[in-house]
């Protein structure tokens, strides 16, 4: 079931006896974890009702006596077991998950990994509750993502704007999430958010990052490639040689795919590359530049100092000398 819907019945007050919240993606299961924290209770009710416990120090005997109790002037208990990812006792709540109290909404908050599909108790919890595997969002679907959450947010926002935090932020939901509440309190509703909002508000330029490093190199703009180099090497916070390289790699080898298509519009590459339409044109315009013999030289390139910035065959260059051979490399 999807999340917006499992909330979706939170707040109409249809609650399950076992909440099984698990995954690699934690902002999902914080997310429907937080709307059963707001919803079950009322605010006088939750003093005696409501129990949140952690996986390091809880024990499989207090969860069971703790599911297992009456509210107190209150329809409903809720307990929760957070972390419990670091609970080692999960197995041995079998017996409760077979036969969950009427009374109680029990919330499973497993994060950061899923719990083995073939265990008795996540079966027993599906079958008498609700089990929810949270995965992390693909980073071609990322800018969508970012897109629906803004206009959820009665906002919108341009593909480059977009593009500058998911290049950031990577697929961390909830750094995302968290970086665009912010923005939210100062930027009005209804604003298209854009590059210098980006900027102004979260710190991310809207000239010397990631995206517009590929920018400069796919037209071999040796001069503009420089000075953002110069600028992370100044700026480290900006970008390392470890985010620099892997999204060269990526660019370099959707460069190469489209070398090999069929039909290079930009409908069609957009489409198999998962990616917007105006990075779609971005690559079509750099794979005039290089060709598929260059491209896998790059890549060879790009591979080799990925290893010389982790130590291997270097031992006196800086990440920042290392950039700027590279780049130097990949245009010449």
């Amino acid at each position: 079931m999807d999340s917006k819907l499992i909330i979706k019945d939170i707040k109409a007050k249809k609650f399950e006896k076992i909440y099984f919240l698990h995954g690699e993606e934690a902002y999902y299961i914080d997310a429907i974890t937080n709307a059963i924290i707001e919803h079950a209770l009322e605010d006088h009710e939750r003093d005696f009702n409501q129990t949140i416990l952690y996986g390091k120090d809880a024990n499989a005997l207090n969860i069971i006596s703790e599911a297992k109790g009456y509210p107190m002037m209150a329809e409903r208990r809720l307990v929760i077991l957070k972390e419990a990812q670091d609970f080692r006792g999960l197995e041995d709540l079998l017996p409760y998950f077979e036969q969950p109290a009427n009374q109680t909404v029990f919330v499973i908050n497993y994060k950061y990994k899923n719990y083995d599909a073939r265990k008795k108790t996540i079966k027993a919890a599906a079958k008498n509750g609700l089990v929810y595997k949270s995965a992390k969002v693909p980073e071609y679907k990322l800018i969508d993502w970012i897109g629906n959450f803004v206009k959820s947010k009665g906002y919108g926002i341009t593909p480059k704007a977009s593009m500058l935090l998911a290049e950031f932020l990577g697929n961390d939901l909830s750094k995302i999430s968290n970086e665009l509440d912010k923005l939210n309190i100062l930027v009005e509703p209804g604003t298209t958010i854009n590059e210098i909002h980006i900027e102004e508000n979260i710190g991310i330029s809207k000239d010397y990052n990631v995206f517009e490093l590929i920018n400069a190199i796919s037209v071999r703009d040796i001069t503009k490639a420089n000075t953002i180099v110069n600028y992370f090497n100044q700026n480290p916070k900006a970008a390392n040689i470890v985010v620099v390289v892997g999204n060269l790699f990526n660019h370099f080898s959707k460069l190469m795919k489209i070398h090999f298509l069929p039909n290079k519009n930009r409908e069609t590459v957009a489409s198999t590359l998962h990616v917007p339409p105006f990075v779609a044109g971005q690559l079509l315009t750099a794979t005039k530049t290089y060709n598929p013999k260059k491209i896998a030289a790059n890549i060879a390139l790009l591979h080799e100092y990925d290893l010389k910035s982790k130590g291997v065959g270097n031992s006196s260059f800086t990440s920042g000398q290392l950039m700027k051979e590279l780049i130097y490399r990949l245009m010449h």
